[in-house]
């Protein structure tokens, strides 16, 4: 492997481990600074700089990041032909596992990124609106609220009980599940019969 590859190789590598190490520190403490990322990842200052420029730099990476795996989720899932509630229940049991590590988005997204990141996160929020809206045209969700702000309640569940999963490790994607589910107007018996025996 010629020196010029080896090099480039290395500097994704180090990028990415900064990109991981932020996303645990930024969880951790949401205004956490480049220093404290740049102590965790074992890398000075300058080379956290050197990839990403200021604070909103990273978190817009962060963000884009966060995006590409959700739309691609979202997408396969949608792609089922299942009926709403179902092609719900199933992106959220698969999101599940990254939930923990992108939830930080959601504080960063009320503070001062806010716009930045909401920006981003556009392309996520309109399939969820559209998912939603699918579901109220087929009677399947509630239609009280608009398909864009429902999806929002029903998603902000699954990172509240992300949040308070975190802190015991008791409660899980089935409840998340579950309580997004009733959030979306879909009755009990339908949502748990929907999770079925995934934990």
């Amino acid at each position: 492997m010629s020196t010029e590859s080896a090099r480039v190789r290395s500097t994704i590598e180090t990028r990415n481990r900064i990109l991981d190490v932020a996303l645990d520190v930024l969880g951790e403490n949401a205004d956490a600074g480049m220093g404290d990322i740049a102590s965790a990842a074992g890398v000075v200052r300058r080379t956290v700089y050197d990839h990403f420029p200021s604070r909103l730099d990273l978190v817009s990476t962060l963000t884009e990041r966060a995006v590409t795996e959700m739309t691609a989720v979202l997408t396969e899932v949608n792609a089922s032909g299942a009926e709403a509630d179902a092609t719900w229940a199933e992106f959220i049991a698969r999101l599940w596992p990254v939930t923990h590590r992108y939830r930080v988005l959601l504080a960063l997204r009320r503070g001062e990124y806010g716009e930045a990141i909401h920006g981003l996160l556009g392309p996520v929020d309109e399939l969820l609106a559209d998912l939603v809206k699918r579901g109220q045209d087929g009677d399947v969700f509630a239609q009280h609220l608009p398909a864009d702000m429902l999806s929002q309640v029903a998603y902000g569940v699954v990172f509240a009980v992300a949040d308070s999963d975190q802190s015991n490790g008791t409660v899980g994607a089935r409840a998340a599940t579950i309580t997004s589910l009733l959030m979306l107007g879909v009755p009990e018996t339908r949502a748990i019969a929907l999770v079925g025996d995934r934990p």
